[in-house]
């Protein structure tokens, strides 16, 4: 029997899911809450694996343990869902729980980027499934239409505001002119960012996350290490007011866009954000995903990206697609020509900083404006993609680097950006 076969086979039968779940936290009391809610589902928690037993909690004491194996060895359960914190006991959580013949359900994006490959290779050496929807953007159910319904040759461009910690405390620094320090210790205060909110605000959070959806984009495996990404702690108030005053906001975005060459430009940094952007009204804890494809045009996708029955949802709905043998297929993985990344490509970039000495202006391709302050100066051009991957001259000395709107420019494209960058300068063409 073929896969597609087999495939159909197991989408025409509906089982009963016996589920072992790790964690109680606030997705995993979240979805003990809402499966108790769905009778219909046909799927119920058997065991949860928590470090404290002793801890009151919402739900019968017997349903907890502290011994994974009481989970990952009982016959009945043929479910495993993780929603830990710990991305190295998560591994072994997921991994033996696929061995041994169960499919898994996963919320925790580190493990997950970090370990793609391998995990992809046991889905097809095992046949079981791991879905992992809500490591992404919480309720939005992007994973399953990339992967679903948008064919790599079809799909222009994706980008995305995936953390919602960090797009709170843009929002009050823009709408109520919080400084950077007041809008982190409201979003800490309200419970959207953790005590230590450093894998937010400095953008490992949201990497994890563009590394799971650069999969199912484009069909890319890659890490948070090979990615040029920032988060928002660099940020000044002068870079608002320079916001404010073109109409626009800053937002952090994820961006991946196919060049004219095939190959695929991808980053997530800090943008300038316009007024007629679906993510410009992507606000607080919200997340947003705009598609741009080849007959669709642009789709935009909207909803919460972080909180317990959000998150809850997302978990929910793929233990509702294992009922019928539901598995990521990663199809644009394995086409004859797969896409691969560019580092060949320019970004126009705005860039704030306190001296100039600490801006390497060779590397500029061209420079269109420039405004020199008392105290922090802005310069705006197009520079290598290269000269910013791996290095740190953009990220210290209190410099600032945020996106321009229309940011890619292809060499193609460098010649005419150059012509005007010199007519600005006064000089001849």
């Amino acid at each position: 029997m073929n896969n597609n076969n087999l495939k159909k086979e197991n989408m025409g039968s509906e089982k009963t899911l016996v589920i072992g779940m790790f964690g109680f936290g606030v997705v995993g009391e979240g979805l003990y809450k809402v499966l108790k809610q769905t009778p219909s589902l046909k799927a119920s928690i058997k065991r949860v694996c928590i470090k404290n037993t002793s801890k009151k909690r919402s739900a019968p004491a017997s349903l907890f343990t502290s011994d994974k194996n009481d989970l990952l060895f009982d016959p009945e359960i043929n479910v495993i869902v993780e929603v830990i914190n710990d991305s190295v006991a998560g591994y072994e959580i997921v991994t033996t729980a696929l061995n041994n013949g169960k499919d898994v359900v996963s919320a925790s994006k580190k493990m997950l980027s970090e370990h793609l490959p391998e995990l992809i290779a046991l889905q097809n050496s095992t046949g079981k499934s791991l879905l992992y929807e809500a490591s992404a953007c919480a309720s939005i159910p992007v994973i399953r239409n990339l992967e679903e319904y948008y064919d790599n040759d079809l799909l222009h461009s994706i980008k995305a505001i995936v953390n919602g910690s960090t797009n709170f405390i843009l929002t009050k620094m823009f709408e109520e002119q919080l400084s950077f320090k007041e809008a982190l210790l409201l979003a800490q205060q309200l419970g959207f960012a953790e005590s230590d909110p450093t894998l937010d605000i400095e953008g490992f959070d949201a990497a994890n996350k563009w590394v799971l959806l650069l999969a199912h984009s484009y069909g890319i495996t890659t890490t948070i290490n090979d990615m040029l990404f920032n988060g928002i702690t660099q940020i000044s108030e002068l870079d608002a007011k320079v916001a404010q005053s073109r109409n626009q906001s800053i937002k952090l975005v994820a961006q991946a866009k196919k060049l004219q060459n095939g190959t695929v430009a991808s980053f997530l940094l800090p943008q300038f954000v316009d007024h007629a952007d679906q993510l410009f009204f992507v606000k607080n804890e919200y997340n947003g995903v705009v598609i741009e494809s080849g007959f669709a045009d642009k789709q935009f996708f909207y909803g919460k990206g972080a909180g317990s029955f959000p998150t809850a949802s997302a978990v929910l709905s793929d233990i509702a697609a294992l009922r019928y043998g539901y598995r990521y297929e990663y199809k644009k993985m394995n086409q004859q020509t797969p896409s691969t990344l560019s580092d060949d490509f320019h970004l126009r970039v705005f860039i704030s900083f306190e001296e100039l000495a600490n801006i390497p202006k060779e590397e500029f391709a061209s420079i269109e404006e420039w405004h020199s302050g008392n105290e922090r100066s802005y310069l705006i051009g197009a520079i290598p993609f290269k000269s910013l991957l791996h290095k740190d001259w953009w990220k210290s000395n209190n410099t600032s680097l945020i996106l321009m709107p229309d940011n890619i420019v292809e060499n193609n494209a460098m010649t005419e950006l150059k012509k005007m960058s010199l007519s600005l300068a006064g000089l001849d063409v």
